[in-house]
């Protein structure tokens, strides 16, 4: 196993276990995630499963963390903490989510219409854009993993057993051209804004429907 670190750093990339992870407690990687913000200017996130910890309300944030062990209360308010780098002028910020991360329900219903709400709210942030991809139309190319691309120097890319880290910059440069393709799938600005309001609104309807009781027959 001794070749194993020199042929991680001969190919510029990482793998961080997310086993070790959780050893160590899911705090400290709040605090890992806080350097990177400090670090760098310029952020893209790419999300197709749910929502991330800048974008979280208190509650999504705590339903979140809620399968890990540890001290969710720490976690949660290291979470909220780094939400403070959106108001830095200093940054800029590129989200892209599709309709599944948007709704995928880890909340019960008026949570997550709250949740929608609260990134249409952060989408008139200055240095904040935010899009979303709907599930209609024609989407030929198909999402396969969350990524985030820092600056244009670094690119890490989640998956259930840890996540990968991308320093050389052909592989930075292959997730960028990721993003500008989804980019080009997104509703922005107003569009956006407005879709997030009308997926709010169909999930609270969705939720007095079902807890209408029945005709009787």
């Amino acid at each position: 196993m001794a070749e194993v670190p020199g042929l991680t750093q001969t190919t510029n990339a990482e793998w961080q276990d997310g086993k070790a992870v959780r050893r160590t407690g899911v705090d400290t990687k709040q605090l890992e995630l806080s350097a990177l913000e400090r670090d760098f200017r310029e952020f893209r996130y790419f999300l197709p499963t749910m929502i991330t910890g800048l974008l979280a309300t208190p509650e999504y944030a705590r339903a979140s963390v809620a399968p890990f062990p540890g001290d969710h209360s720490k976690v949660v308010a290291k979470k909220l903490e780094r939400q403070a780098v959106l108001r830095d002028a200093s940054k800029c910020f590129t989200f892209i989510l599709t309709e599944q991360a948007c709704r995928w329900p880890l909340l019960p219903p008026a949570g997550m219409a709250v949740q929608l709400e609260h990134l249409a709210s952060v989408a008139r942030f200055p240095n904040v854009r935010l899009g979303v991809i709907p599930m209609e139309g024609h989407l030929p190319r198909a999402p396969l993993n969350v990524f985030t691309v820092y600056d244009a120097t670094r690119a890490t890319v989640e998956v259930t057993t840890g996540a990968l880290v991308f320093r050389d910059p052909d592989d930075v440069q292959e997730y960028l051209n990721d993003f500008r393709t989804f980019e080009g799938y997104s509703l922005w600005d107003e569009e956006a804004r407005t879709k997030l309001a009308t997926w709010a609104a169909e999930i609270r309807e969705s939720a007095r429907g079902s807890a209408s009781p029945g005709l009787d027959m």
